[in-house]
């Protein structure tokens, strides 16, 4: 009897060990097939982990795996001498498209532009009739869902009046809400067959900023999250309670610029959406400063019963070391803090030689997951150099595959 029970307090004492020291996990960054030519300051970029388009600018990426073959929805806008600059065109001309590939992380090649804001299609007063971006596809009970950024400018103002000296591109920035497209296959989708919403699926509650704007609110009232903008879409199902989640961004002013982020809830992948006043990512320095931090991807791991993101990390105060793609995590998917090892990736890209590539830009991530819901491949923004200013392209979408490794600290 006494041996039977040292054998199951033996047992007991071991499972406690082993809770107590769980591998962690971390996703390594392995190479990519890009080639980069520095040739007389203008830098250009080639290789099957690229995608790029001809004369224009690409950013984001969102990948779904359907059947056998792999597909990525995309930001896009025309670059050139007569368009403005990167950081001021991409309001004012984004568009939405798709690619394919055989291969999960690299050789995609583009399908059509099926998105475009609703101007071009004589409405100039929808949500979404300058411009739509930030793309995010998803899959829910057998339909896909597109989520985007829309916006519109919604026009100049009599002189005197609030917000009349306002620029167009700024008009149109301050306007940004969220929308969703429905469709039942690829095929439809590219063959314009799909549902758009007229209504946003999200609006700002709060336009509190310390300049002038268009439509303040009065006096006195408090920002929430989703204060001015809502952008940069992030959506997940919630199994606990068949909740969907969708994060959303937001800038608030207090005294300075700074983005943050929030989340709204439905019982439906297509709204209505209700904004709860919840700050999520919402972190502080060692100095008490709120951390900077955008682009949030987030996904449900059934297996671990978590819910993670990855976000890009401006100062490298969530990852722990530097600037880079910062991981968190989360039991409800309100509340979020690190994960045990923060740092995603670094701001670099890996080489097939071994070169470790220092990148200006490396953002938007978006994750392509496998059956366990564990991350494959990241596709991301990117841009080897300062690209604000560019005028001729030059930025793209990179696919990096991943290997998850387990350690003990």
């Amino acid at each position: 009897m006494k041996s039977f029970l040292s054998i199951i307090l033996g047992l007991m004492i071991l499972q406690l060990i082993s809770a107590c020291h769980k591998p962690e996990i971390k996703y390594q960054a392995l190479p990519v097939d890009i080639t980069v030519v520095n040739k007389n300051g203008k830098i250009t970029v080639s290789g099957a982990s690229v995608f790029q388009l001809t004369d224009s600018f690409v950013w984001c990426g969102s990948p779904i795996r359907i059947k056998d073959q792999y597909f990525m929805f995309y930001l896009a806008w025309e670059s050139g001498p007569d368009i403005p600059s990167f950081a001021n065109s991409w309001m004012l001309y984004s568009k939405i498209g798709c690619a394919v590939s055989d291969f999960p992380d690299r050789n995609f090649h583009p399908l059509k532009i099926f998105l475009k804001g609703r101007k071009d299609q004589g409405d100039s007063t929808a949500f979404d009739a300058q411009g739509v971006h930030n793309p995010l596809i998803k899959t829910f009970n057998g339909k896909y869902y597109l989520y985007y950024t829309g916006s519109k400018d919604p026009g100049s103002l009599p002189p005197g009046t609030e917000g009349a000296k306002l620029s167009k591109q700024v008009r149109t920035r301050l306007n940004q809400k969220i929308g969703v497209i429905e469709f039942n296959s690829i095929e439809d989708l590219l063959a314009g067959r799909f549902r758009r919403f007229d209504h946003p699926l999200l609006s700002p509650r709060t336009r509190v900023i310390n300049i002038e704007v268009m439509n303040p609110s009065p006096p006195g009232t408090t920002a929430k999250a989703d204060n001015l903008i809502v952008v940069n879409p992030a959506v997940v199902y919630r199994p606990s309670d068949g909740k969907y989640l969708l994060y959303f961004k937001g800038n608030i002013y207090d005294p300075d610029w700074r983005g943050v982020h929030g989340v709204a809830l439905s019982d439906s992948p297509v709204g209505p959406f209700v904004a709860t006043d919840n700050f999520v990512f919402d972190f502080k320095d060692e100095k008490g400063k709120k951390v900077s931090a955008e682009d949030p991807f987030v996904w449900y791991h059934r297996k671990d019963k978590l819910f993670y993101a990855v976000m890009k990390d401006f100062n490298g105060k969530l990852t722990g070391s530097e600037p880079g793609l910062a991981m968190m995590q989360s039991v409800d998917g309100i509340k979020w803090i690190p994960a045990p090892t923060p740092l995603f990736m670094k701001k670099e890209l890996i080489l097939k030689d071994g070169t470790h590539l220092k990148v200006d830009r490396l953002e938007r991530p978006q994750l392509l997951l496998d059956e366990n819901d564990d991350p494959i491949v990241l596709f991301s923004a990117c841009s080897i150099d300062p690209c604000n200013n560019k005028k001729d392209g030059g930025t793209f979408n990179v696919q990096i595959p991943l290997k998850k490794i387990k350690f003990r600290k």
